[in-house]
């Protein structure tokens, strides 16, 4: 397999147009209130989640990630740490996901310890100013629900909605934003790429050696499962809101998707609407309080499928064009499609180079400007990620991180970007 084209097949992959709008006024206009943070999610940072579907999905015959994810940054230890270098640096939000294998290892089997420990993270935020913006999906499940095929499974949904319930009983004073799901929209991202077709070969192979591994022969991750599992994972979305609601959350509730805002290619736009409709039409028709938007390159759309970057095209370790300005082209997609508040969850670039990831954070933050200075409803920019962590299939290779991590102590390390978007959110921007 060529490495560059499977690193897409779980990672973010939302394209983004290359849009250009008038520079925003002089005079920039105060928010207080605005969201400037950096994330990271349960399973690719805490290290040791044997209780998740894809701890078995990674030691299985043959493997699909290029890496395993072990110990991964040990953020499970130093958490505490990794909070407080956030908030020196600047920042008043800190996103995070919340493992639901660590709260319920097995059907019905609450763990308090499990709770107790993302209490503590986020009293930790609360401690430090920061604003807690949780994830209560991103990507994976518990063992036991893979095993009965994922939220095909309608005890599944159910059970999800009654997890969600449960954090908000026990965490949610401390909660400021939740996210039920990261990106289910994945898999038309992927579809739309050409990669689904050449790898659900290699895909199907490795989820049936799980399901021989755990005796569950309707074993299903989600993550790799592609749109079969859509219809359920919307019944999933709409239950948790519902619960959560009925348990007195006192906090916006929304999903986040990898959002792609193309633009067509020879001038074509028949693929491109197909391609937007396909991406986000149910998603945005789901009920919510907000949109979460992710976004990592852009690119152009053909009749059926994405374009290569064209040739002498700057790309990513990801093999994506470096599109600082993507970020723009996404937020102006869906503020036509939608009028709830919308916020950047994800935005970053994957380079060894750290002066081309402080160029790619200043032309993205002067998109966001724009955005604002047009008036629209632009609540928070939180960027991927704040550490170098397992990403995915891809590994270890990938460097998204603010802070480098030392192999074998774990040691933090933050680079030069680090401290220029932290002075960015100490100014509320640019400036």
């Amino acid at each position: 397999m060529e490495r560059r084209d499977f690193l897409s097949i779980a990672s973010t992959a939302a394209g983004a147009a290359l849009m250009v709008a008038p520079a925003m006024a002089a005079t920039k206009k105060k928010r207080p209130d605005f969201l400037w943070g950096t994330a990271g999610a349960a399973y690719q940072v805490e290290g040791g989640n044997i209780a998740s579907d894809l701890w078995v999905m990674e030691h299985v015959t043959p493997p699909l990630f290029a890496d395993k994810s072990g110990d991964a940054c040990d953020v499970y230890h130093r958490y505490e740490g990794d909070i407080a270098l956030a908030a020196s640096l600047g920042f008043n939000t800190h996103r995070f996901g919340i493992e639901w294998a660590r709260i319920e290892p097995e059907r019905g089997q609450i763990s308090d310890a499990g709770l107790s420990y993302y209490r503590s993270v986020l009293e930790t935020c609360r401690r430090h100013g920061m604003k807690a913006v949780v994830t209560l999906s991103h990507f994976t499940v518990p063992r036991w629900v893979a095993a009965t095929g994922g939220f095909t499974d309608p005890a599944n949904v159910r059970a999800f909605a009654a997890h969600c319930a449960r954090i908000v009983d026990a965490l949610g004073d401390l909660i400021h934003l939740a996210i039920t799901f990261n990106e289910p929209n994945l898999a038309t991202v992927v579809r739309w790429s050409g990669l689904s077709e050449k790898y659900r070969p290699y895909i199907e192979a490795a989820q049936k050696a799980a399901g021989v591994a755990q005796n569950a022969p309707a074993w299903s991750s989600p993550m790799l499962a592609g749109e079969r599992q859509y219809d359920g994972i919307v019944a999933a979305h709409s239950k948790a809101l519902e619960a959560m609601r009925t348990a007195k959350a006192r906090f916006p509730i929304g999903l986040s998707l990898a959002i792609p805002a193309d633009t067509a290619a020879g001038g074509d736009d028949r693929g491109l609407k197909r391609k937007q409709a396909d991406m986000l039409d149910r998603w945005l028709a789901a009920p919510g309080d907000f949109v979460g938007i992710q976004t990592y390159t852009g690119g152009e759309v053909g009749p059926d499928a994405d374009m290569p970057p064209a040739p002498g095209t700057e790309v990513t370790q990801m093999g994506y064009a470096f599109t600082p300005a993507a970020i723009e082209g996404a937020i102006r997609l869906v503020a036509t499609r939608t009028d709830r508040p919308l916020y950047v969850t994800e935005n970053g670039v994957a380079t060894e180079d750290d002066s081309r990831r402080i160029a790619y954070i200043d032309g993205a933050v002067a998109g966001v400007e724009r955005c604002l200075a047009d008036g629209i409803d632009l609540r928070g920019y939180i960027h991927w990620s704040l550490l170098d962590n397992w990403e995915w299939v891809a590994g270890y290779r990938p460097k998204f991180g603010l802070v480098a991590i030392e192999p074998k102590t774990f040691r933090r390390l933050p680079k030069p970007s680090a401290h220029h978007l932290g002075k960015i959110a100490k100014r509320g921007g640019l400036g």
